[in-house]
């Protein structure tokens, strides 16, 4: 026996492999395919956008079954083990993620996959039972609503101006002006706000002479505290 051989059977004893049945790794799978489509149902409720991805939330369910599979894999066989870095190694995600929600939702199913495959599904349920709840605990704390934006377009006279700026000191005291652009005799302005009654100051303004265009503007981006 060489010291080659030596090396590689002493190497080889070190990391024991685990025989899994059929019916052990349809358990897991199983396990991991329910706690997959709850997470799915989550995703679902959870994620409120204009465009709601189903395609992204499949994919979710995808993920944790074929990591659930890949670390049985891994247990079966130290071989199997180290093609498998090599493998994984030179894969390179390029889809963006665009919300951070999303980034959750995928390392929850990344994690509940490798849990899965290590025979620990408890962990994974109990995980996701707090993950669950502590997600939607917070997302039903109240924050402040976003600013709403005020665009005006109107003569450029200075009585003009100082008639806009009366009315809206009389419906808001929290606003900004944004934007101010002359040309031509017209006057184009932007403000932020936070306004209750926008749709009575909005009226009062397009009363005035020389007010061709009042709009006022809600999103959904970040409050600002």
């Amino acid at each position: 026996m060489t010291f080659s051989d030596i090396l590689k059977q002493s190497f080889l004893e070190g990391y024991s492999t685990i025989e899994l049945s059929t019916m052990q790794i349809m358990i897991v799978l199983m396990f991991t395919g329910l706690i997959s489509v709850y997470i799915f149902f989550c995703y679902r409720v959870l994620v409120r956008r204009t465009f709601y991805s189903k395609t992204f939330n499949i994919s979710l369910v995808a993920m944790a079954l074929i990591t659930a599979s890949i670390i049985l894999a891994v247990q079966s066989s130290v071989v199997i083990s180290l093609g498998m870095v090599g493998a994984l190694s030179i894969i390179r995600f390029r889809t963006a993620i665009k919300d951070s929600m999303d980034l959750i939702f995928l390392f929850w199913s990344a994690g509940v996959g490798i849990i899965c495959g290590a025979g620990l599904v408890e962990i994974a349920i109990i995980v996701s039972l707090f993950v669950t709840v502590l997600v939607f605990l917070l997302d039903k704390l109240p924050v402040a609503k976003a600013p709403k934006i005020l665009v005006i377009n109107s003569t450029g006279s200075e009585e003009m101006d100082d008639e806009i700026k009366n009315i809206i000191t009389k419906y808001t005291k929290n606003f900004e002006e944004k934007t101010r652009c002359f040309t031509e005799g017209k006057l184009d302005l932007v403000y932020e706000m936070r306004v209750k009654d926008g749709r009575q100051m909005v009226r009062e303004l397009n009363k005035l002479d020389g007010i061709t265009y009042v709009s006022l503007l809600s999103h959904d981006g970040e409050v600002t505290f």
